[in-house]
């Protein structure tokens, strides 16, 4: 998997092969298979500064390192007991 970064201030609509396309707010990134990294059009708005294309691991690797530069990282909702107990009716 690779990773593609918007590097503007203004939403982007990414072309993809077989007539999709990734849709990125300012400054959001999102997944993409590695095969479609080669697209004309990828390559196209990575040369012009527009997008950055980064390797799954690497992206990881650096988001280590800049941990305390970089935004908080906050879990998702957990599996546990709903807001409620038993003995709260």
């Amino acid at each position: 998997m690779k990773i593609v970064q918007n590097k503007t201030t203004r939403p982007l609509s990414i072309p993809l092969p077989r007539g999709k396309k990734l849709h990125l707010g300012p400054g959001k990134s999102g997944q993409i298979v590695s095969t479609s990294a080669d697209h004309p059009a990828l390559k196209q708005l990575a040369d012009a500064g527009e997008i950055e294309i980064l390797d799954e691991r690497r992206a990881v690797r650096e988001r280590m390192v800049g941990a305390g530069t970089d935004r908080t990282m906050i879990g998702g909702p957990t599996s546990g007991r709903g807001g409620r107990r038993s003995g709260d009716r």
